[in-house]
């Protein structure tokens, strides 16, 4: 069943349920891995347990009208996405909101910001406020896409931490923004997401892009990994990614 059309109909059969987390996330047009249908509702109001429903506190301030459906807030979502959600799936979404994003074939600008999600995961009592803190600090609002959310989160683990989205600039003046640079190795590395890529003129862009990253005087080599080799293979990204450093940390050739 189409998850717009399971929402409206729990939500008409049951009024006091609001729709909340990942199903939330996706009435905002935030990117997820996955989206299920999900509820939030008082424990007063509920009465017996209902399979997806989480019974937790609620006030007006928290719900918003988005397609027709009652629903958290952006902020409200976040948080409760950062307090219980899978650690990926959260970073990924607060990452998706706090930028430019195309989804669902629809362009949106951003839809909150750090300081208001940081407000809405600081406040006192929901369980999971530290848990929430902690996924805070591996935000990156210059994130382009889910998969570089990913890719920057197996990155770090790895204990390396290039530099998000460093401005580049090309002989010609052509301004270059790399996903990720080594700035002392001077390597770059690029992950090409399906949204962003997935048409023949995004193709065309993304080569004019990357020819354009291989003549800044900054780069050396400019690794790419596709989304697929981000969710399945992070272990050979990474090891790509280390044996480019080491590579690049050697002299020039004369």
């Amino acid at each position: 069943m189409d998850l717009r059309v399971r929402l409206v109909a729990e939500q008409w059969s049951a009024p006091f349920l609001v729709v909340s987390h990942s199903a939330a996330a996706w009435l905002w047009g935030v990117e997820m891995p996955s989206y299920e249908a999900e509820f939030t509702a008082e424990r007063r109001t509920l009465g017996r347990p209902r399979a997806g429903v989480r019974c937790l506190a609620l006030t007006e301030r928290d719900i918003a009208v988005v397609r027709r459906l009652r629903c958290t807030t952006v902020d409200r979502t976040l948080g409760d996405l950062l307090r219980s959600a899978d650690p990926d799936a959260a970073v990924m979404a607060v990452d998706s909101a706090l930028t430019r994003r195309r989804v669902q074939n629809c362009r949106r600008g951003p839809l909150t910001t750090l300081a208001r999600v940081t407000a809405e995961a600081s406040r006192k009592g929901p369980h999971g406020r530290a848990r929430a803190l902690a996924l805070l600090r591996l935000v990156d609002p210059h994130s382009g896409s889910p998969a570089e959310t990913l890719a920057r989160l197996r990155i770090h683990e790895a204990g390396l931490h290039p530099t998000s989205q460093a401005h580049l600039t090309t002989p010609d003046g052509t301004s270059v923004r790399p996903d990720f640079l080594f700035p002392a190795e001077g390597v770059a590395v690029e992950i090409e997401g399906y949204a962003y890529h997935g048409s023949r003129t995004a193709h065309a862009r993304d080569l004019a892009r990357f020819n354009d990253l291989q003549l800044c005087p900054e780069i050396r080599l400019v690794l790419r990994f596709t989304a697929n080799d981000v969710r399945d293979s992070p272990e050979r990204m990474v090891a790509r990614i280390r044996h480019a450093l080491a590579q690049a940390s050697l002299p020039r050739r004369r």
